[in-house]
């Protein structure tokens, strides 16, 4: 794991660090500016390149989305909001719950299906067609499921509105305003991380064992506008700053950005967090996990002043990340943002 905590108080002050190894079987730590996979923390990323169509006219916030991407036949009652905020009824081409609570696979990003094939390339219109395949979760707008069709959907408006590809226009409308030197949008057949980076890990059941895979490589075409980005902990301080700081977005559209919708508690790109109601303690975030190996933290007070930043990636043991990572964000948190 690679940290960085940064504050813009009256005297700006920053604190990076790392723990772990940055290889299995290696006593190096990982690099503290090392290269990784964000995984669906791109979403702010991608809500960001909306929002700026739409503060320029060329993006309707509330129209529908049908009418820049008519090839697809979506319900006209989709908006561009709704995908932002994950309202919009659209099945996640990942896999979904059914009501009775059973996971159903979609395309292949779990377990050894997405371990033997996390080389292949996909075209965004191939994932959306996919999740069309498949009905609907609710009518537009009647309830709130996260899916990463609305943001792959959200890929192909930049692409229209901006008319430029999406590795263009994050280039030119947050990588070279910000000066970020780390942040990669990587094409279909790009699977390999800028050095330095750490190693991730996969451990997955293959009939009655258990394997481990160094999944450093893989093609994050699979989550594209969704989570394929590559970042580094300074570049997500620097983006997460000034994102909220105001320097990408006015006003009125950064308020919406930060206001909670729905039962997910969801704004459009950042979710919304009483960390401490007592205190009035609040956060906005958007962490990310790519589909084996990696993942990310990015926290920030609502006004930027005070951020979170982090890369992880899972070791080869079998112990399950989901049960210590919790309480290990928990204290985390606490410490950054409420002095505990």
């Amino acid at each position: 794991m690679t940290a960085r905590a940064g504050a813009r108080l009256n005297r700006p002050r920053q604190r990076a660090g790392s723990a772990g190894a940055r290889a299995a079987g290696e006593a190096v730590e990982p690099p503290v500016d090392g290269h990784f996979w964000i995984g669906s923390t791109t979403k702010t990323f991608t809500a960001t390149l909306v929002l700026q169509l739409v503060d320029e006219g060329r993006l309707d916030l509330d129209g529908p989305v049908a009418d820049h991407l008519p090839a697809f036949g979506l319900d006209p009652r989709i908006t561009v909001r709704m995908l932002l905020q994950h309202t919009s009824g659209l099945y996640n081409y990942t896999g979904e719950l059914t009501p009775e609570g059973a996971f159903e696979p979609g395309i292949d990003a779990t377990g050894k299906a997405w371990a033997e094939n996390r080389l292949r390339s996909y075209r965004p219109e191939e994932l959306v067609r996919f999740a069309l395949s498949r009905p609907p979760r609710f009518a537009p707008g009647a309830d709130q499921s996260y899916a990463n069709t609305n943001y792959t959907l959200a890929l192909l408006l930049i692409e229209k509105a901006a008319d430029r590809t999406y590795a263009e226009a994050l280039d030119r409308r947050i990588v070279r305003p910000l000066g970020l030197t780390g942040t990669v949008a990587p094409g279909a057949d790009a699977p390999d991380l800028p050095e330095p980076h750490a190693h991730g890990y996969f451990r997955y059941q293959d009939g009655e064992e258990w394997r481990t895979a160094d999944v450093t490589r893989q093609n994050s075409s699979l989550l594209a506008g969704a989570g394929h980005l590559i970042s580094t902990t300074r570049d997500l301080q620097v983006f997460v700053s000034a994102l909220l700081g105001g320097r990408l977005l006015p006003a009125k559209l950064l308020d919406e950005m930060r206001t909670p919708h729905g039962k997910l508690g969801l704004g459009l790109g950042l979710w919304v967090q009483e960390l401490d109601p007592d205190r009035g303690i609040t956060v906005v975030h958007h962490n990310g996990g790519a589909p084996g190996g990696f993942g990310s933290l990015m926290v920030s007070t609502p006004d930027g002043r005070r951020t979170l930043t982090a890369g992880l990636t899972t070791g080869d043991s079998g112990t399950d990340p989901a049960e210590a990572f919790p309480k290990a964000l928990g204290e985390l948190l606490g410490t950054v943002f409420c002095g505990d």
